[in-house]
């Protein structure tokens, strides 16, 4: 008795030693703290562990030479704040106008230590719960029926404190670097610790590993001071404005590109850099060698006993000797922290350094655990900006939707309205929606019919990765079918080897909208929602299966979709074929007249003048829709009666005379309308 009462109170001690939350975010960077915010706001138990002393710590740091290439647009022209979100591409979401990132900088590229002290504000200004210097150094998993997705989360951080939470979202980012191990790796200088003084390289020739902003943005530094800049990788160079994706070369870092094709020394090599091999001479200059060439040899007899390229190929690229070799390879996720139970696992290919998630961003290993922020560019690599703040802020929040509705009952936030403004419904999103500009091909607006088509329900930014899983995922039915609202780049315009400048690029005209290049609307419409394996057996270049109908609204160069005939018109015809209704607006004189004449009145007519609902007549107004066709001109007519002739009633009994039909009392007609 006196072993198992010992037992229970160590059992019940270790229980005490784990601090509960509900919610658990590793990581106060943008992600963990835009997390934070959705939590907060719905009043959520939760808890954010930031292993520096302040958020943001990776911008404290990098990039290195402080100059950030995310854009801070001060002026669209407009005071729309979603449009403007558009190209703001710095600000978290938050209902504070103060936490604008306009109001931090007035730079285009903003410096990186303004982003820091604005992630600062954004977690004091709001009440964000973060608790800074805890690093969080192992997580595992407790096995336990009553949890909501039947485990807890376990969490130690490097003073040993335990906690434990129902759900872990991992926003720690993407923050250990690549490295390439070669003979003679040990000689390159990391990106992280490289001196940023141009003056350090005074005269010098220099080789850098990689081919990505972090590279050029080094050469860039130093570009005036070294004799050269040779810069090495395995892949072309990608040029964003090209591929359109943010996450390429941008046009701020891109000046060796000109001294390289200007033919001022600097230049550009392909080729895999775990084939290389760096060899230090008496002198200290580094000299670059073929794996293959040191086989079976010792690299620490010198150099003079070992083979060279130039010795065989005395042309050879890199046959100069270097002073410095910088390594600039970009981050990847750190996995060490995870326990093998929660089966964190590096994705494949070119995605290797992201942990394997699926398209609603929860891990692929284990239920409960989400990836959000840049970790979590997997499930949009080289296709949107999903990895950037610009992007993960929107991913954010679906996520927290997607967490609403499974773990507290909140269905995904929709609106319903009448069948009538499902046109203008659509061209108010596309024309100032954030969310679906920045996340093209990713997020969408989901549009569910009501019965009969009467009504529709608008959802908006989900994610069209788990479309098949609508009704689970947001608490929302589809039962009598779908339109989505998408944003995408023509098939064939991105790519590192396309030339996106060529004549004749843009499409103008309405009747070739489906061979728009630039961003541009894209609506599907399905007559139920598609299922899993159809998603699965996709085309890999399609965001969704085969519709039922598709409709491109064609690009603009001002990327405002209003124009009357060219983007408005073909959008209501399309919709109109889908549903098998008119959606045109009509006075209450057509109103009035089709219920004599057609079966079945327009939904404008149904849900307006027969609900005695619409804009009372007036001369002018009537004396308007005249001049522009809409209706005839009954100023000038000689009626019957003494009533006067721009009256409602006299305009109807006008209007049954000219369509030959006969004319009965007003109170009349109206009775036999009520029967």
């Amino acid at each position: 008795l006196g072993l198992a009462l010992y037992a229970g109170s160590l059992c019940a001690a270790s229980e005490a030693t784990f601090l509960y939350h509900d919610y658990c975010v590793i990581g106060a960077g943008p992600a963990g703290l835009q997390a934070a915010y959705f939590l907060q706001r719905a009043g959520r138990d939760y808890i954010v562990f930031e292993r520096s002393h302040a958020p943001g710590s990776f911008f404290a740091l990098y990039p290195r030479h402080r100059k950030l290439i995310s854009i801070n647009k001060q002026y669209t022209g407009k005071s729309n704040s979603e449009f403007n979100l558009r190209h703001d591409w710095n600000s978290l979401l938050s209902h504070d106008r103060r936490l604008l990132f306009r109001r931090y900088s007035r730079d285009f590229f903003p410096d990186a230590d303004t982003m820091v002290r604005y992630l600062e504000d954004f977690a004091s200004l709001l009440k964000l719960r973060v608790q800074y210097n805890t690093a969080i150094i192992h997580v595992t998993l407790e096995k336990n029926e009553q949890a909501w997705n039947g485990h807890y989360f376990l969490l130690t951080d490097q003073d040993r404190k335990n906690y434990k939470c129902s759900l872990l979202l991992v926003a720690a980012g993407t923050w250990v670097p690549n490295v390439v191990n070669f003979p003679g790796s040990e000689y390159v200088e990391g990106y992280e610790t490289v001196s940023i003084n141009p003056e350090d390289f005074t005269g010098q020739t220099v080789l850098i590993l990689g081919r990505g902003n972090s590279a050029f943005e080094t050469a860039e530094n130093i570009l005036g001071v070294t004799n050269f800049i040779h810069m090495v990788s395995r892949s072309r160079v990608r040029l964003s404005w090209a591929t359109h994706y943010v996450g390429d070369l941008r046009a701020i870092n891109n000046g060796l590109l000109d001294t390289y094709q200007l033919k001022s020394l600097d230049g550009l090599l392909e080729g895999d850099l775990e084939d290389l091999a760096i060899i230090k001479d008496k002198k200290g200059k580094l000299h670059i060698t073929l794996r293959f060439y040191l086989e079976n040899r010792n690299i620490s007899a010198g150099i003079d006993s070992i083979t060279l390229p130039q010795d065989e190929l005395d042309n050879f690229a890199t046959r100069a000797p270097y002073d410095r070799v910088i390594r600039c390879l970009g981050w990847k996720f750190d996995f060490s922290i995870y326990n093998r139970s929660l089966r964190m696992m590096p994705g494949k290919g070119n995605i290797k350094k992201y942990p394997q998630i699926k398209p609603s961003y929860e891990s692929r290993g284990t239920r409960g655990l989400f990836v959000l922020g840049t970790a979590s560019h997997s499930v949009d690599f080289r296709k949107s900006a999903g990895g950037f703040i610009h992007g993960f802020r929107y991913t954010t929040r679906a996520v927290h939707r997607l967490l609403e509705n499974r773990h507290h009952g909140v269905p995904w936030p929709s609106t319903v309205y009448p069948i009538t403004q499902l046109t203008n419904s659509i061209i108010k999103r596309v024309n100032e929606a954030s969310g679906l500009y920045q996340m093209f091909s990713v997020l969408a607006d989901i549009i569910l019919l009501r019965e009969n088509a009467t009504a529709f329900e608008y959802l908006e930014e989900y994610p069209i990765g788990v479309l098949a899983e609508l009704e689970t995922q947001t608490g929302r039915k589809a039962r009598s079918g779908l339109f989505v609202v998408i944003m995408e780049y023509g098939r064939n315009f991105s790519g590192a080897d396309k030339d996106v400048f060529y004549y004749n690029r843009a499409v103008g005209e309405a009747q070739h909208a489906w061979q728009s290049n630039f961003l541009h609307p894209v609506i599907y419409y399905y007559k139920r929602l598609p299922t899993e394996r159809e998603m699965r057996l996709r085309h890999p270049d399609w965001p969704l299966p085969r519709p039922d109908a598709i409709h491109h609204i064609v690009e603009d160069f001002l990327t405002d979709w209003t124009a009357p005939n060219a983007h408005i018109l073909p959008l209501r015809r399309f919709v109109e074929n889908c549903l098998g209704t008119d959606l045109r607006n009509f006075f209450a004189e057509s109103c009035f007249l089709f219920a004599f004449t057609r079966q079945k009145l327009p939904p404008c007519c149904q849900q307006g003048y027969m609900r005695m609902q619409g804009l009372v007549g007036s001369q002018e107004l009537r004396h308007h829709a005249a001049q522009a066709g809409l209706l005839q001109d009954y100023t000038h007519t000689d009626f019957s009666d003494d009533r006067p002739p721009d009256s409602h009633a006299g305009s109807q009994e006008q209007l049954m005379r000219d369509h030959g039909m006969p004319v009965r009392p007003l109170q009349h007609l109206v009775n036999a309308k009520d029967e």
